[in-house]
């Protein structure tokens, strides 16, 4: 295995490749083109030519980042892979942040994949003072 990470580098077929080794579907070609070309930034990991990983920042890029669509082939889970792409996109939010102010990391955590977050300093909510993250799917006609 010879793992190696590629900022801005994800493509519309990597971002296809990952998402049909999930049960969330796969939009059609050029949402996600335009999906990607609006990111913030993104890292995609590659183990020799085969891509095996990614993940995403969008948000304004100055209070709000969200991390977005980590996805981990199966076969490549339990190898830091995932750990490597999310201390990456962290990075980017420390070194193109404001100094001296605090900014908001958001995500969604796929269900199961809770602790993996947890253990990378993400906290669970609801908690005593956060209520629940909530979504709204639109279908655009």
């Amino acid at each position: 295995m010879n793992i190696n990470f590629y900022n801005n580098g994800l493509t519309a077929d990597d971002f296809i490749l990952l998402r049909n080794s999930t049960t969330w579907g796969v939009p059609p070609k050029t949402q996600i083109k335009n999906s990607l070309n609006k990111s913030l930034y993104s890292v995609v990991a590659k183990d020799n030519d085969r891509t095996v990983g990614m993940g995403r920042l969008v948000g304004d890029g100055f209070m709000y980042w969200y991390i977005q669509d980590v996805i981990i082939l199966p076969e490549y889970q339990g190898k830091n892979i995932g750990r490597s792409i999310i201390e990456n996109l962290l990075n980017y939010v420390k070194t193109n942040s404001l100094p001296e102010n605090t900014v908001t990391v958001g995500l969604m955590a796929a269900k199961g994949k809770e602790g993996f977050y947890k253990k990378l300093g993400f906290i669970e909510r609801p908690d005593d003072v956060l209520g629940c993250g909530m979504i709204q799917n639109i279908k655009i006609p």
